[in-house]
């Protein structure tokens, strides 16, 4: 079954791209060499390659193509510019050894190991999305307009990052731009073709936390959900969380999905939890722009409304961030309005225009000439709006929250205002000096509110009832396991409260609090 996204996609792309070309796949869609003269031979000794192209296929069409469909970056991809050739044996102290190949839908990657056990990955700076497509398509044109459409990414976008993460103490990589000999032994394997003579990013694996922290260990996000899911011992760090995704926001990067993150375990606190803190990965979609064509602005404005363009404003928020809702409804759950604000004011102090004009000239000097000013202008005045992207993130998570337990035992204790409600989580059968959760809910801002056990014996106490039952909805769900819902001390039935939906069994599988995420 395909997409109902993609089915669109393809709908309004084949429209137009069927008024620009016709046919079959384009066999050599993709540059064959980073070097525009491939004739010219490289030495064997050369350590630097001059003028080569991250994809000049994306600038090979004139106005009327541009205009239907957008310019995006596409000069950028065509712009020279300069790298240093990768060598494996000596781009790290004792050298890298090839591993696995692996990569996602778009980008093909490498494994490589250190001598002291590090690991590493290269990735090609130009994608392939064809494995994205379904099978009955990929033999069409229809795969030249998707695979086209890489060119709204900008190539070199990942290099601004790392000067930018740090001042915010946000994770990240550090990313380094390489050439691929054609002819590099360590690349002719069959399954390595796709990096030959292209250009390339080279990255340790591991990101690098906030003052070099080395966290315990490592965990994907399923991984990492599992483990917050089974027990009260691990809990993600939700301030840091919330830093990392107005980092996404003000960057424009929209493809923050949970497949996007890994999960640094830090050590116990007091209260005996270990935090959870965010890793970001892939930085593909910084800097998008995709709405400057007649395709485009279709696309972005009607199909996949989450493939918002980057600019001096915020387009549509909420679908700029829409890919992480998973994460966010889970992980950003315990925060208030006014702690939303207080984050997005913080990045603001610490987003200087001398950081934003370094980091934007870690760009190429043909990029940057053809981009960065630009670029430095939209980060500006995105930096001005910071509090209001968190303010429309925030309504849009308060308007419908969830809130679990795990497979333990909790005790959930709500207590009914007139304008709000509060819930507190504890492990059942103690009071520790910090809950498992704690937040209070005003009436002005949720509509319903869905609690969920999930596993052991667990306890829902609603005091005050009668006040605001009927301005903020409670769906409880017990799941597996003996639970009560209560009224005070007095235990009651799945009907007798007013406001209140309670249900023994689990939620809905699209609607559980448990539900493991897709990576």
């Amino acid at each position: 079954m395909i997409p109902i996204q993609l089915r669109t996609y393809f709908l309004t792309a084949g429209i137009l791209a069927g008024l620009l070309s016709t046919g079959c796949v384009r066999k050599q869609f993709f540059q064959p060499d980073a070097r525009p003269n491939v004739a010219l031979p490289l030495p064997a000794a050369t350590d630097s390659v001059r003028g080569v192209t991250a994809g000049r296929q994306y600038a090979r069409h004139g106005r009327l193509y541009h205009a239907l469909v957008g310019q995006h970056h596409r000069s950028i991809w065509a712009a020279p510019v300069n790298a240093p050739v990768l060598n494996l044996a000596t781009a790290r102290p004792g050298g890298l050894l090839a591993g696995k190949v692996g990569g996602g839908f778009n980008s093909t990657s490498l494994s490589l190991t250190a001598p002291d056990g590090s690991a590493y990955v290269i990735r090609t700076v130009d994608k392939d999305p064809i494995r994205a497509t379904p099978e009955a398509v990929r033999g069409t044109f229809l795969v030249n307009v998707l695979r086209d459409n890489v060119s709204a990414t900008n190539p070199y976008a990942a290099l601004v990052i790392p000067p930018l993460a740090t001042a915010l103490g946000v994770p990240r990589s550090e990313p380094h731009l390489y050439y691929v000999r054609p002819d590099d032994p360590a690349f002719q394997a069959d399954s390595l073709q796709r990096f030959r003579g292209q250009l390339a990013y080279l990255e340790e694996k591991a990101a690098v936390l906030p003052g070099n922290a080395t966290p315990t260990a490592v965990l994907n996000s399923e991984e990492a959900f599992a483990a917050v899911f089974a027990s009260p011992a691990q809990r993600f760090d939700q301030p840091a969380l919330l830093r990392a995704r107005l980092f996404d926001g003000w960057l424009g990067d929209w493809d923050r999905h949970a497949g996007q993150w890994n999960w640094a375990v830090g050590t116990p606190a007091a209260n005996g939890y270990a935090p959870l803190l965010p890793l970001p990965k892939d930085r593909d979609m910084v800097f998008y722009r995709l709405d400057d064509g007649v395709l485009g602005w279709l696309i972005g404005h009607v199909a996949i409304r989450h493939w918002v363009t980057f600019g001096p404003r915020y387009k549509n928020p909420v679908a700029l961030l829409s890919n992480g809702e998973y994460l966010d409804r889970r992980a950003l759950n315990g925060l208030n309005r006014a702690q939303f604000q207080a984050a997005a004011r913080a990045l603001q102090s610490q987003l200087a225009d001398t950081l934003l004009s370094r980091a934007v000239h870690r760009l190429p000097p043909t990029a940057f000439a053809l981009e960065g000013p630009r670029t430095i202008a939209a980060l500006q005045a995105r930096r001005v709006a910071l509090p209001a992207l968190a303010d429309a993130l925030y309504q849009d998570l308060a308007r419908r929250p969830m809130v679990g337990g795990t497979a333990q035992a909790e005790t959930f204790l709500i207590n009914r205002y007139p304008d709000s409600t509060q819930v507190i989580v504890y492990p059942s059968g103690s009071r520790p000096a910090q809950p498992l959760f704690s937040r209070t809910f005003l009436s002005s801002e949720t509509k319903e509110i869905s609690l969920q056990g999930l596993g052991g014996d667990d306890s829902f106490v609603v005091n005050n009832p009668a006040n605001a039952a009927a301005k903020i909805r409670l769906r409880i769900y017990g799941g597996p396991g003996a639970n009560k819902l209560t009224e005070g001390n007095k235990e009651v039935g799945a009907k007798a409260l007013r406001g209140v939906f309670f249900s023994q069994s689990s939620a809905p599988a699209a609607q559980a609090y448990d539900k493991l995420p897709e990576e």
